[in-house]
């Protein structure tokens, strides 16, 4: 195992809100009790995140906090030149979470991974973490890094459940970190997503958090004012054996991330 702790549900930060409304929000999220907060450089929105997180009540050291180097970054020079450059728009010292965003554009493992490496023998960053890997290529990445893979980010949720990534981490030891983990949004009217949450009183949100964390996935959904609270809260849902039998017997299949964007693991 790599040491990284991560509550069972984090605080994402994709979208086009406006940056007062990012900053409000990350400070508001980790007042309500989130402790995993999540962005990118793709996300054009570090300074806001670090600035809500010294505007929350929680200490930084209660935090951990994960960004990603963008693609066109992630020549050995970028990696360490841009790292440098999100840890200063956040206003911290290091990260406990770096990913490699994309396995593609400027992406070469054999040197790539060893700037990884570099940032993390330097302090800069706690755990080495890759999103939007197919199986292949976390192996290929998996022989050349030197510090373990931590997390691996997918998108993730009832309509693409990721089985054989979900096996993959289980076996290596690394956890599995689900972003879009409502399909935003556009999963959320499926009959037995509906039913479930009909059954429990509870909104389809939440049955898809709760769905997650039941199997060990960790969903980081993106929210703004009660939603904030809302998507929390699923942490309390327990899902039986046949509400998660139903779901995992949904057929559909739905990404609503572009594939063309880069390669992943497909069902």
């Amino acid at each position: 195992m790599t040491g990284l702790e991560l509550p069972p549900i984090g605080y994402g930060t994709s979208g086009d809100e406006t940056d007062a409304v990012w900053t409000d929000s990350v400070a508001a999220a980790l007042d309500a009790g989130y402790r995993h907060v999540d962005t990118a450089q793709m996300y054009e929105n570090e300074a806001q995140v670090g600035a809500g997180i010294r505007q929350s009540s929680v200490d930084r050291s209660e935090v951990v906090l994960a960004t990603k180097v963008h693609p066109t970054n992630l020549a050995p020079d970028d990696v360490r030149r841009t790292t440098r450059e999100s840890l200063d728009r956040l206003g911290v010292d290091s990260v406990d979470m770096l990913y490699v965003h994309w396995p593609a554009r400027a992406y070469d493992p054999e040197t790539t991974l060893p700037a990884f490496d570099a940032l993390h023998d330097e302090g800069l960053v706690d755990h080495v973490c890759l999103s939007n890997f197919t199986p292949a290529l976390l192996d290929e990445a998996r022989s050349i890094l030197d510090a373990p893979v931590a997390a691996h980010q997918v998108e993730c949720h009832p309509l693409l459940p990721q089985r054989e990534l979900r096996a993959y981490a289980e076996q290596h030891g690394h956890r599995l970190v689900a972003y879009s983990p409502l399909g935003r949004g556009q999963i959320l009217d499926h009959p037995v997503l509906a039913e479930v949450a009909a059954k429990h009183d509870v909104s389809t949100a939440q049955v898809c958090l709760a769905w997650a964390v039941a199997h060990d996935i960790v969903p980081i959904p993106k929210a703004t004012g009660t939603h904030i609270t809302e998507n929390l809260a699923a942490t309390s849902l327990s899902l039986d054996t046949a509400d998660l039998a139903a779901i995992d017997s949904i057929e559909e299949r739905q990404r609503v991330i572009d594939p063309d964007i880069g390669p992943w693991n497909r069902e």
